[in-house]
């Protein structure tokens, strides 16, 4: 899907690291909710509440999933899974977009 309609984006940023990671939420009729957001070169770790889905729609990094041994690259056009409650680390090798997606 490469556009949304009759959602609300909430005005304020989420900004995080700095400004290296910005994101905007999106919100469904439905009561589900999205971020849109950019993240520029670095390491950054995460923490979930819910499960997500990170689609990467352009730029590279590499992830490490809670319970990997090893990192995995991703690429724009693929995404990957992270469960609820954990943590993850992604080392953004070059400015990529994304689409969050939190599952309940």
């Amino acid at each position: 899907m490469s556009e949304f309609k009759n959602v609300t984006v909430v005005k304020k940023a989420n900004v995080y690291f700095d400004g290296k990671v910005v994101s905007r939420t999106v919100l469904f009729p439905d009561g589900s909710k999205k971020t849109l957001g950019i993240m520029q070169p670095g390491e950054y770790e995460f923490s979930t509440g819910d499960k997500e889905i990170m689609e990467i729609l352009s730029g590279e990094l590499d992830v490490m999933l809670p319970g990997a041994k090893a990192w995995k690259a991703v690429k724009g056009g693929e995404s990957f899974d992270v469960p609820a409650n954990s943590k993850f680390t992604m080392k953004v090798r070059t400015l990529s977009d994304y689409c969050c997606s939190f599952v309940k």
